[in-house]
């Protein structure tokens, strides 16, 4: 596996930060669907992952499989390392 510019594992921390409190607000949200402040918090956040999975795409090639993610030309699911590998 190749040495991945700094940006590289950048992006992928500010990723899995924000995932992680999309899932703990995602329970909360299941036992408390009326907390206003929760549901904006989760959709800012949302928002930012978006983002943020769009500028990590662009520089370094699809992050999710199954059609969450686009593909360039050639298919560049071959492209190695993915980001579950580091």
């Amino acid at each position: 596996m190749s040495d991945m510019p700094k940006e590289y594992y950048e992006l992928l921390h500010q990723l899995q930060a924000i995932d992680f409190v999309l899932v703990d607000l995602t329970l909360y949200l299941d036992t408390h669907p009326n907390d206003y402040e929760a549901i904006r918090q989760f959709n800012e956040l949302s928002l930012e992952r978006r983002k943020l999975k769009k500028q990590y795409e662009t520089q370094f090639g699809p992050l999710q499989q199954y059609g969450n993610s686009y593909s360039q030309y050639p298919w560049d699911w071959s492209k190695t390392p993915w980001p579950w590998q580091v």
